[in-house]
């Protein structure tokens, strides 16, 4: 497979911040590979599509006012942004951040060494990588894992093959599925479910605007939240390490859902006032019964 190779003379300045593909190669459907030079910092192509890889060296972004398409992989050593899709049967990675006004899809991986972002949906066949946030307008999927180092939002669904990790929150606008565990260092929140093959955590609230279903134990260190009922511990795939592995630990448990499988343990809100019923001998703090001394 032929490869095509842009230098910088493949190039005009304009009165944006990026410089104007006006080769002479027909960039919108090549037969081949497409390597551009590093150090050009902004590149603009109407459309760029290959059947082979392209790739954009250190110190290169690549925008397109229409797609950019791939038939192997996209690369490049800044950010890649396209007006409409990006798309590749390969993997898609950026050092910087990865934008599309639609879709962003990639037959193997995603990878941006900040933010990805799409108009509509995110779809990876392995799994789906950023050092910042990952947000789109629809739904977004990966065969594998889906890590984030901030948050990660969809307005749809959010699913994963295995794991689901952001650094501070995790927000669907409708659920939020992964074969393994959830895990955000902040809240977790899902307009339907909640469902995870192996444990929920979250450093701050869990909420879900119906279940909350998990293979073994659902931790969040504030408020816990759903209407419907609630599962810990349900694992089919091997036995229970004791009863912390089917155990719901959470601040505070509000909502008029039900644990119907797990044992639920309130421990509390930091900084909040006990409640305290009863008077004598027996006396309750937060839902647990201590006996006077």
């Amino acid at each position: 497979m032929k490869t095509l190779k842009l230098t910088a003379k493949d190039f005009k300045y304009t009165d944006s911040h990026y410089k104007e593909y006006c080769g002479k190669a027909d960039v919108s459907d090549y037969e081949g590979n497409i390597e551009i030079e590093g150090g050009l910092s902004y590149v603009f192509f109407k459309k760029l599509s290959a059947k082979g890889y392209i790739l954009a060296e250190a110190g290169t972004s690549i925008e397109a006012g229409w797609g950019i398409e791939a038939g192997k992989g996209i690369e490049a050593g800044w950010c890649i942004k396209a007006g409409w899709c990006i798309k590749a049967g390969w993997c898609i990675e950026a050092g910087t951040g990865i934008e599309a006004g639609t879709s962003i899809e990639a037959g193997w991986g995603i990878k941006a060494g900040e933010d990805i972002e799409a108009g509509t949906s995110i779809e990876a066949g392995w799994g789906i990588k950023a050092g910042m946030g990952i947000k789109a307008g629809e739904g977004i999927e990966a065969g594998w894992c889906i890590k984030a180092g901030w948050c990660i939002e969809a307005g749809e669904g959010i699913k994963a093959g295995t794991g689901i990790e952001a650094g501070t929150s995790i927000e669907a606008g409708w659920s939020i599925e992964a074969g393994m565990g959830i895990k955000a260092g902040e809240g977790i929140k899902a307009g339907t479910s909640i469902k995870a093959g192996w444990g929920i955590e979250a450093g701050w609230c869990i909420e879900a605007g119906k279940g909350i279903e998990a293979g073994l134990s659902i931790t969040c260190k504030l408020v816990l939240s759903f209407s419907i009922k609630a599962f810990a511990g349900i694992c089919t795939w091997r036995e229970l390490n004791g009863d912390e592995e089917k155990t719901i630990t959470c601040g505070r448990k509000e909502g008029d859902g039900i644990v119907e499988y797990g044992i639920l343990k309130e421990i509390g809100i930091p900084n909040e006032e006990p409640k305290t019923t009863g008077c004598g001998d027996i006396i309750e703090i937060n839902g647990v019964k201590y006996k006077k001394l």
